[in-house]
């Protein structure tokens, strides 16, 4: 999901003094749910306004014709996506708590990571609330790790998981045989097939995510998150990764003086043949680029041998959210096998699915089973094996910080 924290709120928790704490400060709950039975009654008829990253047209179109569709049938509820940045979403939040304003605009947010520990930092979020629904109860591990945390914060109820992500790497198996398995084969890559590499610069999600992968190859994870909060103990340890970059970069596109702006562009590129390589936080994107034709049938992903970055997206309900009860129930059936295959699907999404396995059935298993994962993706059984987790949220900005100032125009 795409992350970029704006100037305003970036100002906004630095005069507010709360910016640096540790521990999210929950929003006061609502009063208590009776009954699911009582919530599906007061949310029939009601429209659930979905805020999130817009920039991913097959993410829309699975929004907009297969999960509303579903909401409507199922439970009268009409789902409205209002696709917003969440900087921007964050920013309507605060404004709307500032003014006071107890029905807000929002009923329902895609969010994770470092905007979810600002969310709740600003107690903008309502919660806990995952103890309400049923299909959580019946299908969710709550001992695992990914609903318990969210890049390194404690969930504590206040997020639902939606789908599962990983990063992976693109070629065209047609134009380049070479699949690099780590950081000096990648070098190598682009040397070779100089000017036709590059990464979306920090802080485009997926550009940040690849900076991140370059620190675990060359450092390690439990070298960078074991550092804790002080930021120039990790500026110290990335910097092997920074120094890698500097040396990747003049064989980057534009000899690495500038990078695209988003993951959109770096994709367009590669389906034009500008690039001979892209990526993607999704690791059955590939499937659905070629099934639409953006992609040649060549296509493949590929991973370094050490692992790739994983995480978990997630659902949230705004503090000051008008239509509670719907969005409720909104995130339950999102929770339901039936809608969590449908978003597995490359055709639709090729979002990882959120749910138990062992809590599934044999019909259950069998709506995810029988869905065929397309060209060029990597089977689910390895590439889990190479699930790596995410940082802390707040040592992201750091990194992407040290980033900005070392590498663009091989400063």
């Amino acid at each position: 999901m795409k992350k970029v924290l704006s100037i305003v709120m970036l100002l906004l928790l630095i005069f507010s003094g709360i910016g640096c704490s540790q521990t999210p400060v929950p929003a006061p709950s609502s009063p208590e749910i009776q009954s699911f039975e009582s919530v599906l009654i007061k949310a029939k008829g009601t429209t659930v306004n979905f805020y999130g990253w817009g920039g991913d047209e097959r993410i829309n179109r699975w929004i907009d014709t297969q999960l509303a569709p579903h909401v409507k049938e199922n439970y009268e509820i009409t789902l409205k996506r209002v696709p917003m940045d969440i900087d921007q979403i964050l920013n309507k939040l605060l404004g709307e708590k500032q003014a006071d304003k107890s029905k807000g605009s929002i009923d329902m947010v895609w969010i994770n990571g470092e905007n979810f520990y600002t969310a709740m930092k600003n107690q903008l979020i309502y919660g806990p609330f995952t103890q309400e629904l049923p299909n959580y109860q019946k299908y969710i591990d709550p001992d695992s790790k990914e609903v318990q945390y969210d890049f390194g914060y404690e969930i504590k109820g206040y997020e639902a998981p939606y789908g599962k992500a990983q990063f992976v790497l693109i070629n065209d198996s047609a134009i380049t045989s070479e699949t690099p398995k780590d950081t000096q084969e990648l070098l190598g890559f682009a040397k070779q097939y100089k000017g036709k590499v590059t990464y979306p610069a920090p802080p485009d999600f997926t550009g940040s995510a690849f900076v991140r992968n370059i620190i675990y190859d060359i450092v390690g994870y439990e070298n960078v998150v074991g550092i804790g909060n002080d930021k120039e103990k990790l500026k110290a340890a990335i910097q092997p990764a920074m120094d890698y970059l500097k040396e990747l970069s003049p064989y980057l596109w534009q000899e690495g003086k500038t990078y695209p702006s988003s993951i959109a562009q770096v994709d367009n590129m590669f389906a034009d043949g500008e690039l001979v390589m892209t990526m993607s936080y999704n690791p059955n994107s590939v499937a659905g680029m070629i099934e639409t034709g953006q992609f040649k049938e060549t296509a493949r992903s590929f991973i370094f041998d050490k692992g790739m970055i994983g995480n978990t997206h997630y659902l949230a309900i705004p503090a000051n959210a008008s239509n509670l009860e719907g969005a409720l129930v909104v995130i339950n059936a999102i929770l339901s096998p039936e809608i969590q295959a449908s978003k597995y699907d490359p055709k639709n999404w090729g979002d990882l699915p959120v749910l138990d396995n062992a809590k599934l059935n044999s019909q259950e298993k069998e709506l995810f089973s029988k869905i065929p994962l397309g060209k060029g993706v990597i089977p689910q059984d390895r590439l889990l094996s190479k699930r790596l987790p995410e940082l802390p949220a707040d040592l992201i900005p750091v990194i992407e910080e040290v980033w900005q100032s070392q590498i663009p125009g091989n400063k």
